[in-house]
């Protein structure tokens, strides 16, 4: 079979002849049609990765063809028997197993799940990984209701994207903040009641003199900025921190946390009835996730420049075999 392959660290991907997948009595082999690229494959790409291993097959977010039907794969392995947490065994499609770009993927047979309807192959492929980890940010950790006021930083990526549309698509009031004011616009053109751009270190302020603060926070970034987060928090508010693109907190002030009552949450991926009510959620509501560009498969080192060029407002996807 066809697939990109990448050899070391920053090595280019090459677009080779390889064996196809094993198969046990576990798993199936599904036709990749999409595969949408994550951060994640960019950090494994530069070496920002635990757990490496080369030669490698990237790519978590897969949309294919399994015994003549449409599918999405989930890409959380092995989660474990605790919806609490993932376990000792637990691993992510596209490392340490190959991934998805290459014309076919061996996959656990609960991990292969119908495509929506309403959702062409392209679209279904941006789904699995943002949206897994966005819709368990949002209703597995913080518990979101339609009553929530919901602040979502960094809009733009895919996570951040499908936060937006889960919190909106369930009547909740939804903010949004990025480095980029035409970012922000398109947010509010997905129902964002309004954005503010970070670049301006004082945004928070604008944030209060104009809206009460916010019952639940979700949060990919971290780093210095994060305690702009906690001062537009209500007390009691809930923040969910599903990733640390920005570094590690160096600017809180503790005392805000605890007098404040806030619930700072951890979350990662999620477990296999996470993905069920996530597919369902995008079903009933008949939400379309935003594909930013659609790059051919001999494409996918431009397709990784442009991902860490960071222009991008929703998935970069690749066309593996239309």
């Amino acid at each position: 079979m066809k697939a990109a392959i990448l050899d070391g660290i920053k090595n280019r991907l090459e677009i080779r002849e390889t064996e196809l997948p094993e198969v046990n009595p576990n798993s199936s082999l599904v036709n990749v049609k999409y595969c949408a690229l994550n951060h994640r494959d960019l950090w494994i790409y530069k070496g920002q990765y635990a757990g490496l291993k080369f030669p490698i097959i990237l790519g978590s977010d897969i949309s294919g063809v399994y015994e003549n039907a449409e599918v999405l794969i989930n890409p959380s392995l092995n989660w474990g028997g605790s919806e609490l947490f993932q376990g000792p065994l637990y691993s992510i499609l596209g490392l340490p197993a190959n991934g998805g770009l290459a014309e076919f993927v061996s996959v656990p047979h609960q991990n292969i799940i119908d495509k929506p309807k309403h959702l062409k192959m392209e679209q279904a492929a941006a789904l699995p990984l943002a949206g897994l980890t966005a819709y368990r940010a949002l209703f597995s950790r913080a518990k979101v209701t339609s009553t929530d006021k919901i602040f979502i930083s960094g809009i733009g990526g895919g996570v951040a994207l499908f936060a937006l549309q889960f919190a909106v698509a369930i009547g909740a009031e939804v903010y949004v903040s990025s480095s980029d004011d035409s970012k922000i616009e398109k947010a509010i053109q997905l129902g964002a009641k309004a954005g503010f751009n970070y670049s301006n270190e004082t945004w928070h302020k604008e944030f209060l003199k104009t809206h009460s603060g916010v019952d639940v926070v979700i949060d990919g970034a971290g780093g210095q900025g994060f305690s702009q987060l906690i001062k537009i928090c209500n007390p009691g508010a809930r923040i969910a921190l599903y990733g640390a693109t920005r570094g590690t907190w160096s600017d809180i002030v503790v005392q805000q946390v605890f007098w404040k009552q806030l619930n700072i949450l951890g979350s990662t991926m999620g477990s296999e009835q996470d993905f069920k009510e996530m597919v369902q959620l995008v079903s009933s509501h008949s939400i379309q996730p935003v594909v930013d560009r659609i790059f051919a498969l001999h494409e996918i080192n431009e397709a990784l420049q442009y991902m860490e060029a960071g222009k991008q407002f929703g998935k970069i996807v690749i066309a593996v075999n239309e």
